[in-house]
């Protein structure tokens, strides 16, 4: 049953995906690349991904918030940026990465209640390759887009 479960939800969420906007494709497309490599059961599923999604908002929240806003405002103001305000600047950045770091932990506590610590480990490798498959796509079409 499984067997047929995972290419049905696949299936399902790329055809949704081919009506939605770009981030919600690649959203429905890491939801499928993470539970076809995680191996979730469904109810795993049902308790993962609320946890997972909570999750993936803050972080999301932090980098744009924080770290993306903080090194839009470095490179913006670069050629005039004394020590004093580069401190500030660094002072920022690593106060967004220990709350991210904060918000993984918090993460792996949660998950410890709803999945396996080898499907926890599971995770992390989906991600990783996930983002790492999704850059290599954005450098093939960038390197196809300016020959």
């Amino acid at each position: 049953m499984k067997i047929f479960l995972i290419p049905c939800i696949v299936l399902f969420i790329s055809l949704n995906a081919l009506a939605q906007p770009k981030r919600e494709k690649i959203k429905a497309l890491k939801v499928a690349f993470i539970t076809e490599r995680v191996d979730l059961s469904a109810k795993e599923a049902e308790q993962f991904w609320p946890i997972y999604n909570t999750y993936n908002n803050t972080y999301r929240t932090i980098k744009r918030d924080k770290i993306n806003s903080t090194r839009r405002e470095i490179k913006k103001n670069i050629d005039t940026l004394t020590d004093e305000q580069a401190l500030v600047y660094i002072n920022i950045i690593e106060e967004a990465e220990k709350k991210l770091l904060k918000e993984r932990i918090e993460l792996i506590k949660k998950l410890k209640n709803v999945i396996s610590p080898k499907k926890i480990i599971l995770l992390k490798i989906a991600e990783e390759d996930f983002n790492k498959k999704l850059f290599d796509q954005f450098k093939n079409r960038h390197k196809f887009a300016h020959k």
